[in-house]
């Protein structure tokens, strides 16, 4: 997931609680972005993606691209052996000391229709004082030994990547997607954030503990998100089975493996947890989060082929699994504070461009103030995404290029957090997703320490060396993944050659004019007819060019076009130069 996962991607402000887009050769595009969905194993290792008239292989690409920035997705030899020892360690679980037996109630997961990587599944009961929630996230660290040959490589490649043609997993898929994925009806070890959400969002009772756990259905956002509007507006639908994912689906079932729980327990769930979230994110938006209406470039694989890019909406599904990530994840973070040990924090400082936010904000007609303010912020946002929905998403993408990407850095349990801007917590870091993220993998591992009074797994300095490493990553990460986006979207454009699409122009400086294309959502530079053209112009563009191999996409400037509510507004709402 629970990956929005992608960054915007979904990897973006809100604390890389989804995953990116993983779509890997699948028969049709069925994804409500992700978060994600599709009909095949994600991580599964398939005929090169490649585009039938100029053969452009984007899987030996994808790979290249790892290669040349210095990442070694191949596992080393003694890998093999290690995942034989896991599975022998973790073959028959039962309860022990210390460890709560929860495999009983009625816990479930939402993420992509084929995603195999589960790393949480969510639990509710209505308590005195609130919505008591548990957030069971697989335990990793307890399988994997520090400074094994695993262990080793999730640290040097720091996370999976997504490059929506080819996926390189950081751990090796008979964990990440068997033995410490939380999938259905299997059961497995956990860390268990709980805590109580008070009807203003408030939380209390916050706790950090191990557990045995069972999903008893496995979720699609895709399915969740539109069934959650519906139950919200007053209708009753009680077939829950249509609600399971893709993957899930591929293990057919009559009913959901629950025999003790009471009939309609799912329906009940997803409304509590529902009504949790709405009261979380109420809290959150108040205290000054951000509020990112993001839409995602998701490319349509058939048969080995991407033949075009869709567009990927966020949904109420993926918004309640953000909430209730973002919560969890503070929970975790004070739980170290406050147990007196040190981790790893993850932030997003105060926007070092703030002034460019404020002269982005002015072209649209608003005024921010000239100290960084995100509350005021979020009112802009919201503003344009009502009155210029078109323009929104390029707004919306520039705000956060502003403000930066996050960070890890090392937490000393005295030190005054650095916090979240975008998210406007103070105490943040990463625990939500340890079979695709190695901090997460650290905050695990200290964690058990903690809880047995061992010594601190790594030193402060080995945290700062660890924050440091996966900061580099990142960047060279995103890189990537960037890149690859625009091969996809260079041959799946290809057959479109010669036609006009609606734009908005995104950068505009010595280097090029650029222009995003609203629907299907790419990015391309105009190469005819761009004098006088400007960032925040809304054009008709004609698509001339693409070449993957170079990542190139060229247009030529058709003419401009007029919004009704730039017409009001007296001008347009620009976007910054990328």
């Amino acid at each position: 997931m629970s990956k929005h996962h992608g960054q915007h991607s979904s990897q973006t402000q809100h604390g890389n609680f989804q995953k990116p887009s993983q779509q890997q050769n699948n028969h049709h595009n069925n994804r409500y972005p992700h978060p994600q969905g599709w009909h095949r194993d994600p991580f599964q290792q398939t005929a090169p993606v490649t585009h039938s008239t100029k053969g452009f292989d984007l899987a030996a690409a994808a790979l290249a691209e790892m290669h040349e920035a210095g990442f070694k997705p191949e596992f080393a030899p003694d890998v093999a052996p290690q995942v034989i020892a896991i599975a022998q360690k973790l073959a028959n679980l039962a309860p022990t000391d210390g460890v709560e037996d929860l495999r009983a109630l009625g816990w479930s997961s939402i993420d992509n229709d084929t995603s195999r990587d589960l790393d949480q599944i969510e639990v509710a009961d209505r308590v005195p004082g609130g919505i008591r929630l548990r957030v069971a996230i697989g335990d990793v660290a307890a399988a994997v030994e520090l400074a094994s040959p695993i262990d080793e490589h999730a640290r040097a490649q720091t996370q999976t990547i997504y490059t929506a043609v080819k996926n390189f997993p950081m751990l090796p898929l008979e964990l990440s997607t068997g033995l410490t994925s939380l999938n259905e009806n299997a059961d497995r070890l956990a860390m268990m954030m709980t805590f109580t959400v008070g009807p203003d969002g408030a939380l209390t009772d916050e706790s950090v503990s191990p557990a045995l756990v069972r999903n008893r259905a496995q979720l699609a956002y895709s399915r969740v998100g539109p069934w959650l509007e519906k139950t919200a507006s007053g209708v009753v639908d009680n077939d829950v089975m249509a609600l399971r994912s893709d993957s899930a689906r591929e293990h057919e079932l009559s009913t959901l493996d629950a025999p003790t729980l009471p009939e309609n327990w799912l329906v009940e769930q997803l409304k509590l947890q529902d009504e949790a979230a709405q009261a979380l994110h109420t809290a959150r938006v108040k205290n000054g989060a951000l509020e990112f209406h993001k839409s995602e470039a998701d490319p349509v694989v058939v048969d080995g082929r991407v033949i075009d890019v869709e567009e990927a909406v966020q949904n109420r599904a993926m918004n309640l699994i953000e909430d209730l990530m973002v919560a969890a994840n503070g929970v975790m973070a004070r739980a170290l504070r406050n147990g007196g040990r040190s981790g790893l924090q993850r932030v997003v400082v105060v926007p070092k461009r703030w002034d460019r936010i404020v002269a982005l904000a002015k072209q649209s007609g608003h005024d921010l103030p000239a100290a960084p303010d995100s509350r005021a912020l979020n009112a802009v946002l919201d503003d344009i995404r009502h009155k210029d929905p078109d323009h929104y998403p390029d707004v919306a993408v520039t705000v956060i290029k502003l403000m930066g990407p996050g960070e890890y850095l090392l937490m000393k349990p005295d030190d005054d957090p650095t916090g979240h801007f975008g998210l406007a917590a103070r105490d943040y870091t990463h625990s939500t997703a340890p079979n695709r993220r190695f901090p997460d993998m650290v905050t695990q591992r200290i964690l058990h320490a903690m809880k047995s009074n061992a010594p601190a797994p790594y030193s402060d300095a080995e945290l700062a060396a660890i924050a440091g490493h996966c900061n580099e990553a990142d960047k060279a990460l995103r890189k990537i993944e960037r890149d690859m986006q625009k091969r996809v979207a260079a041959v799946a454009m290809a057959s479109r050659i010669g036609q006009v699409f609606p734009a908005v122009i995104t950068g505009a400086t010595d280097k090029g004019v650029y222009a995003r294309v609203i629907q299907p959502p790419f990015e391309g530079r105009v190469v005819q007819g761009f004098d006088g053209l400007d960032v925040g112009d809304k054009v008709n563009v004609k698509l001339l060019h693409t070449d993957p191999e170079r990542a190139f996409i060229d247009f030529a400037y058709v003419g401009k076009r007029q919004l009704p509510y730039m017409k009001a507004a007296g001008g347009s709402a620009g976007a910054a130069k990328n």
